[in-house]
């Protein structure tokens, strides 16, 4: 069941997020910035004068840090699932590649290099005149991967039995 506080933030932050990048917010805030610069010297430029402007740009930036991050993570987790969902129908598509942004870094780093050698060697071929089409096989990270995850399956069966 959809907690509607979090319901609300959700709609809140998209909203936020939309509406901070409008040009008609942009010059919202430069109207802002001119009125106070303008102010200045009605207020003598005195210390309450510019903290106001600093103040105010603190609150508004430390809450536009959450809302947009928010509005980012859900972004990212719904190209994660659509990418997933290319990989998982195309023909001849690795599976294993599904939820990369999961594995530890060494991981990833092993099977970038992996796509980075095979990207070397059609550009190599491209070069001799070799058309690059083709789907590259990837099957010693495939299978070296598919034994660390039965391993880690393994070991996690063993902690939950002495549990």
């Amino acid at each position: 069941m959809r907690n509607p506080h979090q319901a609300w933030f959700t709609r809140f932050a998209k909203w936020t997020a939309h509406a901070s990048g409008r040009p008609l917010t942009f010059a919202i805030a430069v109207l802002v910035i001119a009125a106070w610069g303008i102010s200045g010297p009605i207020f003598g430029f005195s210390d309450t004068w510019q903290l106001i402007i600093n103040t105010g740009t603190t609150i508004v930036t430390f809450l536009m840090v959450f809302l947009i991050q928010n509005t980012q993570n859900r972004d990212s987790e719904a190209i994660q699932v659509k990418l997933d969902e290319l990989i998982r129908l195309s023909k001849g598509g690795h599976n294993v590649l599904l939820d990369l942004e999961e594995l530890e870094d060494e991981e990833l780093d092993r099977i970038q290099a992996s796509y980075r050698k095979i990207a070397e060697q059609a550009r190599e071929e491209l070069r001799r005149g070799v058309p690059d089409t083709g789907v590259p096989e990837v099957r010693q990270e495939v299978q070296k991967l598919k034994r660390e995850v039965g391993k880690e399956r393994r070991e996690l069966e063993q902690v939950k039995k002495r549990i």
